[in-house]
This record gives structure tokens, sequence and C-alpha cells, in this order.
């Protein structure tokens, strides 16, 4: 399948990423089961505006049981392989597995979403450049804060330093430094103030000099 172009202008507009959760366990349990449902969803998002849809096989609730490799293929690929025949607009794909990615990807998914920051598996770095993808890359501080109740000194700081990580980690692996976009994550390992900081201070991760996802929806 040929992949949908993706050819954003920073700076210029905000872009819409319609999310697309095809795990019965959602977080906003609003969980896609069935390939007529997905079809219906997504066109809705792209009608409404949606510039990019994201699928996600597995849920990052706090507290959500990780999913087999088998499980999440099962999940994921069928809505890829439905959806980027028939949207029109770029699929990303959710997803901290190398195998979920690669197969994604050569199916036209345009862009790999890595809610771990390459913490989990630096490879994606190495799908991203090879595909010639989009990589968002996550600061998730769930491994040191599981429960979201670490009061880091100055949470911005501790952001900083992990998407410095990350994006340095991509680039050296051979990902272009305009396909890479960062993402504070909001809700994953931080408490609700630190959260709040984040999104008043966003202005001070434009020093890194990547354009930023960020994901505030239906999280409290």
């Amino acid at each position: 399948m040929s992949a949908i172009a993706f050819k954003p202008t920073w700076g210029t507009r905000t872009y819409v990423m319609g999310i697309l959760n095809v795990s019965p366990d959602s977080f906003s349990g609003d969980g896609i089961v069935g390939s007529e449902h997905a079809l219906e969803m997504t066109l809705g998002m792209v009608e409404d505006g949606a510039d990019i849809i994201d699928i996600g096989g597995e849920s990052t609730r706090p507290g959500a049981d990780p999913v087999s490799l088998e499980e999440e293929l099962g999940r994921v690929l069928p809505a890829v392989e439905l959806l980027v025949e028939r949207l029109g607009v770029p699929i990303s794909v959710d997803t901290y597995k190398a195998e979920v990615a690669q197969a994604a990807l050569e199916r036209g998914v345009t862009m790999i979403n890595d809610i771990w920051g390459l913490k989990q598996e630096p490879r994606l770095a190495d799908m991203a450049a090879q595909y010639d993808a989009y990589l968002v890359l996550m600061s998730n501080q769930r491994d040191v804060s599981p429960r979201h109740d670490v009061e880091f000194p100055d949470v911005v700081d501790v952001v900083l330093r992990d998407l410095t990580r990350a994006t340095s980690l991509a680039m050296a692996r051979g990902v272009p430094k305009d396909h890479i976009i960062i993402d504070p994550g909001i809700g994953f390992g931080k408490t609700q103030p630190q959260n709040v900081e984040l999104l008043r201070r966003l202005g001070e991760l434009r020093t890194l000099g990547f354009p930023m996802l960020v994901g505030t929806s239906r999280k409290s």
C-alpha cells in the first residue's frame, strides 16, 4: 500500500490529530471493535477537520495491562489496511513495539507515535529513518512515577532533559530533524499540578526546536 504524504508547514497553523482506539479498554471508553465502526468514526473525524489519524491498539490508561505482540497486530493492522486506502489523510500508528511499527509502515503508515520516547525500543528510530516516516517522541515519566505521585522539583526541566535525550538519539540513528515531533506527555507519570504547570510553560519546550504534539483530549 502506498503511504499518503504528510507535508506540514510547521508554524503556520495547528494540525489536528484524530485518535482511533482499537483497544476495548481505552482510557476514554471509546474503544472501537469492527472495521465498519472504525471507518465511520474516522471519516467523521476527517470531515470535522482532522489532518492525520492516529491508530492505537494498546490502551495507555494508567494501570492498563500490556497486550501481546500478536494481539496488538491483530487489532492494528486490519484498521491500517482499511483506512490507508479509504481516508485520504495520513495515518499514524501509536506503538512502542518494533514489529507493529514495521508492519504498519509496510502498509502505508506515515508516522510512528512512540509514548516511551525510544526508552523501550530505540529501533523505532531506525524504522522511521528507513521509511522516511515522521516520529513522535513523548516524554513519559511512568518508569519513575508509575502512580503519578513523584513531586519533581521542576517538571519542565525533567521533560526538557528527557526530550533532549530522545531527539538526540533519534537523529543519531538517522531520523531527519524535520521529521521529529516532541510531546510533553500530559498525564504520563505526572501529577495533576505538574500537568497544569507543563501546559502553562509549553513555550519553554520550543527551545528544543521541534514541532510539538499536545494530547490533552478527555484527560481529567
